[in-house]
């Protein structure tokens, strides 16, 4: 029994515990495994970092596309990043971060009909810190391109089978000749680009009954373009140049003048009723939805404002700030303007004219906040008003793109057009505006304007009016007046003198005739 009572020692029976060959191995596996665990937490992961995602890879941007994104698969050394990034051609613009991820925020709008090639190669990993770069590992080299969309724009032909019809001209295309969009069955007399460019919503009136009854009987229709930038929102359904579908007729009531939103959604139509004229107030088409008019309103010229949630239409009392859907902000009087010429892209500020009792004219810059300045009084006109998408180093519009007409001293009423540009500053608490003319339009009061998107050309007609009044389907300006023929130009905005002296630009007479240019989102 004696047997059974000895005490055996604990550290003997683990040593006898891994007696057996296969207990030694593990534990020789486990003490490799151990060390090498070790090692590479002290060494660190030694594979290259590299890009993750690119945003804008193989795309179309357009200048509603402001920045792009760089994902990569670890924490970078920010600095190196920076440093090491590069754009060619060069687009300025400015770096922040969070995480992983890197945003490359540009300056200006890309120039359009451009290919870019982003490269970055040398940035390192930040697990080594940011003191000492050199033993950071060295990313893989990253290359990708994009390009921005192409510098296009239509016009309304004057002259044979052009006559009346929708044009399309890309510039950055091989082949620049102009493309019809419309038939010549239809009388075009006004159009606005949709945002991806994709389509393009016009009036006309048939030509048949244009002959005899005018162009008051126009409808709206869209047209594709046959361009589908792929920075655009959602799936493009894609389709040549040229399809029409109708959207509004012209069987009730009279469409007069239309404006469509920025994101596209929305048609604001001015309509009359054939039965009762005094039944006029604007409509709001939207998509998927049957016409309704905008209730309690009526007034005269509107303009839809950048949000796509209000516009600005004129009234007997001034102007009015009124909401497109019941449930959105109130209606808003300004009863010191006349007239909205243009907008800021980012609902920032807005471009307003006032009347004086001395027969001259004010241009008011009135921002978001509800501050507004007095920048231009001139005695004469002021027709059209463009914001330039290049802003400053503070994010504030630099500069206005204007038509002017300037009152000549002479026996007769006389106007001078030309197109300048009103150059801002904030002095203290004030706006100040500084007018630079670019160039003299003699005897063109009729001219119209459009601003590129990327804010580096202007594109603008000349007309000549017909001595006798011709067909009742033959191009008219906007008073009427029937077109015999029409000049565009093409005007590039090169950097503006600092010495307040006149720019030294040269209109580019384009190879084509035509009236009311727009340039395409």
């Amino acid at each position: 029994m004696s047997i059974f009572k000895k005490k055996i020692n604990p550290s003997a029976f683990a040593i006898l515990q891994f007696k057996q060959p296969i207990d030694r191995t593990a534990i020789f596996l486990m003490l490799v495994l151990s060390v090498l665990i070790g090692l590479l937490l002290l060494s660190g992961d030694r594979t290259a970092p590299r890009v993750r995602e690119f945003t804008w890879e193989n795309k179309q941007i357009g200048a509603e596309d402001t920045g792009f994104i760089l994902t990569f698969f670890r924490p970078m050394n920010q600095s190196t990043v920076e440093e090491n990034l590069k754009l060619e051609p060069p687009l300025p613009g400015k770096f922040s971060w969070a995480g992983r991820r890197m945003a490359y925020t540009l300056k200006d709008p890309a120039p359009y009909g451009v290919t870019y090639t982003v490269k970055l190669a040398g940035a390192t990993d930040k697990y080594f810190g940011e003191k000492n770069q050199n033993k950071g590992t060295p990313m893989q080299p990253f290359s990708s391109s994009f390009r921005s969309r192409d510098r296009a724009f239509a016009y309304i032909g004057v002259q044979g089978e052009t006559e009346s019809r929708l044009m399309l001209v890309n510039l950055s295309s091989n082949d620049s000749k102009p493309i019809p969009l419309t038939p010549k069955d239809l009388v075009v007399t006004d159009f606005k680009p949709y945002p991806d460019s994709d389509r393009i919503l016009f009036s006309a009136t048939d030509r048949s009954i244009a002959r005899t009854r005018g162009t008051l009987n126009q409808e709206l229709f869209t047209v594709t373009t046959g361009l589908y930038p792929q920075s655009g929102s959602g799936t493009q359904q894609k389709y040549p140049a040229g399809r029409i579908d109708k959207i509004l007729d012209s069987k009730d009531y009279q469409n007069l003048k239309f404006d469509l939103s920025a994101d596209g959604k929305i048609i604001v139509v001015q309509r009359v009723n054939r039965r009762n004229p005094g039944d006029f107030s604007p409509w709001i088409l939207e998509e998927k939805q049957a016409p309704r008019p905008l209730e309690n309103e009526q007034g005269g010229d509107f303009m839809i404002r950048p949000d796509s949630k209000s516009m600005v239409i004129s009234q007997k009392q001034g102007l009015a700030i009124v909401p497109l859907k019941p449930e959105a902000d109130p209606v808003e009087f300004l009863p010191k303007y006349e007239q909205v010429l243009g907008m800021a892209r980012d609902n920032s500020a807005a471009a307003y004219v006032k009347y004086n009792s001395d027969f001259t004219r004010s241009l008011f810059i009135l921002d978001n906040q509800g501050v507004e300045q007095e920048i231009l009084r001139i005695p004469g006109s002021i027709m059209a008003v463009y914001f330039d998408p290049r802003k400053n180093q503070d994010n504030q519009v630099q500069r206005l793109y204007c038509l002017l007409a300037q009152r000549l001293k002479t026996e007769s009423y006389k106007e001078q057009p030309f197109i300048a540009t009103i150059d801002l500053k904030k002095e203290g608490t004030r706006l100040v505006g500084t007018i630079k003319p670019l160039l003299i339009l003699p005897n063109q009061l009729d001219t119209q304007i459009s601003l590129s998107p990327d804010g580096l050309a202007l594109i603008f007609d000349q007309s000549v009016t017909a001595a006798n009044p011709s067909a009742a389907d033959s191009p008219r300006n906007d008073s009427g007046q029937s077109i015999a023929t029409s000049r565009l130009w093409l005007l590039p905005l090169v950097e503006i003198p600092a010495d307040g002296s006149p720019a030294k630009v040269q209109p580019e007479e384009l190879p084509f005739a035509g009236y009311h240019p727009r340039w395409l989102p």
